[in-house]
């Protein structure tokens, strides 16, 4: 990772290697934005480079968003960059089923007639449902609006590439996190031991991110999902408290034994907390900070 301090005083062919790969096939970009230094945040070196990108003649432009690479495909593909190759790999675009393949395949195809244009989203923001919504919405845009869409979607996917590769002040805000908490209001205490499951829930499927137990303070140690922008989409909270009333002798069994709870993210880089107040009898919730 290079050092915004070192990329300020380094020379041309130095901050284009370390920069040139930071936008798709298009090292022309970090060469643009080399004399506009030095940049005092990181935000500022990514506002210099998008700058660059948006007055660049429109026959450059248009060549830009056409060398990014179209969404899905089967494992070995070789024609992808190494920073879109784990991006698309995280959310399993690189290992299509055939069925899934087909559907991404069409939708590519329809797409780029359409537009003649390779269907550009930030996929590290995104579900695979949010993905297909945004192919549906996006291809009833006209030709300009989506061009400038495609644009503002490349400005997300290098301000996360680039954070990623340049360490230094003022950086950009890419990461948001889900936390949780359980209070048992009967008590007026943390409710602690409670199981927690979180799932994404998909159109076709159900997968389970990851599970956790409170603490004494009815919190989890770590948020439940941090590290990176929280993807969009509908998920589920499942709040184990039966053994929790068990313990407390309240009933035989317990009236409430798993209470889930289902929501939705739209905001990838902001906090979502979503706590669980519970009596033996009854629960609710909301979004807190």
């Amino acid at each position: 990772m290079a050092h915004l301090e070192y990329l300020n005083t380094c020379s041309r062919d130095a901050f284009v290697s370390a920069l040139g790969g930071v936008f798709e096939h298009a090292p022309w970009v970090a060469e643009a934005a080399f004399p506009f230094r030095p940049f005092l945040t990181v935000a500022a070196l990514h506002d210099a480079m998008m700058e660059a990108v948006r007055k660049a003649p429109d026959e450059r432009q248009l060549a830009f968003v056409r060398g990014h690479p179209e969404l899905g495909s089967k494992v070995g593909r070789t024609d992808l960059t190494h920073a879109s190759k784990a991006e698309q790999g995280s959310l399993g675009l690189d290992r299509l089923s055939d069925e899934e393949f087909a559907r991404f395949t069409r939708l590519n195809a329809a797409y780029r007639q359409r537009f003649v244009l390779p269907f550009v989203i930030c996929v590290r923001r995104h579900t695979r449902d949010s993905i297909l919504r945004n192919f549906e919405r996006r291809s009833e845009n006209d030709p300009d609006l989506e061009f400038e869409t495609a644009l503002e979607e490349i400005g997300l996917i290098t301000r996360l590439r680039l954070v990623g590769s340049v360490d230094g002040p003022g950086k950009p805000q890419t990461d948001g996190w889900l936390s949780t908490h359980v209070l048992d209001t009967m008590d007026g205490k943390p409710a602690a031991g409670v199981r927690i499951e979180l799932y994404e829930i998909g159109a076709s499927a159900r997968g389970l991110i990851t599970q956790d137990v409170t603490n004494a303070d009815g919190r989890t140690e770590e948020p439940l999902l941090s590290g990176g922008p929280l993807r969009i989409g509908t998920y589920e909270l499942l709040f184990f408290v039966g053994p929790h009333f068990a313990r407390l002798a309240t009933a035989d069994p317990p009236f409430l034994d798993i209470v889930p709870i289902r929501f939705a993210i739209a905001e990838p880089e902001s906090h979502y907390h979503v706590p669980l107040l519970v009596t033996p009898w009854s629960y609710s919730t909301y979004r807190g900070s």
